[in-house]
């Protein structure tokens, strides 16, 4: 049965009967999980599996932001604490090793969400952040250059696919420059095609063979001075013809003050302009049923590509010594690598400091 264009959020741990009767009738194509939606692995599983229950699609995405820093819905005492995107070069003693880093980070991520029903992850950044920006990126971002930006999401983002779980770059085509937080107001962006094209487009056309993709709710003037570019035709078409970017595009947040107009407006707004996905996530039933008034189904090539999306999923996840791989990261990170250079670090063997905070897992 076909579904519709949009992801949505819920209210709690578990699904209320308004959210699941919702849910069964406009059939999201996916779901995205919160802080708030998030206490225990027994809760998640089973949250998770409600919320396929009600689109009856064993198979139906369940994404989440987890990033680390600033950005995690998941964390102690069930789950590591993982540190923000910057923290992996200056821990590392070197690109290579700084790559290898990030790769396993993201792996052991990937392990937390796969255990709990979560397939797709809100990550990595690619935003590359310009002196005096506003910080909402930050220590989000990998580095201060596109190269080492589009290197290390790299491995981030081969991580997590390794783990059985999609990546979403973003924030496309590139948050870096904006000196305002689009959760609050809109961005606007002025500088030249050219400058774009090799500082903040870099990352994005470097990986533009991912599976998926979240917009920016930032407006560039030398592109469409009009509308962000969630909205807008002329920045979608830039994503897919100038950036290469084949995979499926999300909207960011709908809810989000850096867009305008009603909220089945911006929706609407979003499709018509070339993202085949909105994402609506804070969870308010009110506000998604007005959501839904401005989706249509997922159909077309924006159904083509949801569906090469998913079958990029891999059953089987790449063989991961959990307890030695854990082990191995929080000595990276601590810059103790030759304590974690050997294949046979024990399970008990854990760091005198862990820079990553993580409990010892329980399975």
């Amino acid at each position: 049965m076909t579904r519709s264009a949009a992801i949505y959020g819920c209210s709690g741990h578990r699904l209320t009967e308004a959210e699941k009767a919702f849910f069964a009738e406009v059939r999201p194509w996916g779901f995205i999980l919160f802080r708030r939606n998030v206490d225990s692995p027994d809760q998640l599983r089973a949250l998770t599996n409600e919320m396929r229950h009600c689109v009856e699609d064993a198979d139906a995405p369940v994404l989440i932001d987890q990033e680390g820093g600033r950005v995690q819905r998941m964390g102690p005492p069930h789950w590591a604490k993982y540190p923000p995107a910057a923290a992996y070069l200056e821990a590392a003693d070197g690109l290579l090793r700084a790559r290898e880093l990030a790769r396993l980070g993201a792996r052991l991520m990937a392990h937390d969400l796969k255990s709990v029903g979560i397939t797709v992850d809100c990550a990595p950044v690619l935003d590359v952040p310009v002196s005096g920006a506003h910080d909402i990126i930050g220590d989000r971002a990998w580095a201060s250059d596109p190269e080492t930006v589009a290197v290390l999401g790299r491995a981030a983002a081969e991580g997590l696919l390794a783990g059985g779980v999609l990546p979403v770059i973003k924030h496309m085509p590139g948050h870096g420059r904006a000196f305002a937080d689009s959760h609050h107001s809109l961005p606007v962006v002025h500088a030249d095609l050219a400058t774009l094209d090799g500082w903040d487009f870099a990352p994005f056309k470097a990986l533009s063979d991912m599976p998926l993709a979240m917009t920016a709710h930032v407006v560039f003037d030398a592109i469409d001075p009009k509308h962000p570019a969630t909205t807008s035709k002329k920045a979608l078409k830039l994503m897919r013809d100038g950036l290469g970017f084949g995979g499926l595009i999300l909207s960011d947040d709908l809810s989000m003050k850096a867009l305008s107009g009603a909220l089945d407006e911006r929706a609407a707004a979003a499709l018509k302009a070339g993202c085949d996905v909105v994402l609506h996530c804070n969870g308010d039933l009110d506000e998604m049923r007005r959501v839904a008034a401005g989706v249509g189904k997922l159909k077309g090539k924006a159904g083509k590509r949801a569906a090469a999306a998913l079958a990029r999923i891999v059953r089987e996840p790449e063989p991961l010594e959990l307890f030695a791989a854990r082990d191995r990261f929080d000595a990276l990170m601590a810059g103790r690598v030759e304590a974690a250079a050997g294949p046979d670090v024990g399970e008990g063997q854990a760091p005198a400091s862990s820079s990553a905070k993580r409990p010892r897992p329980k399975e």
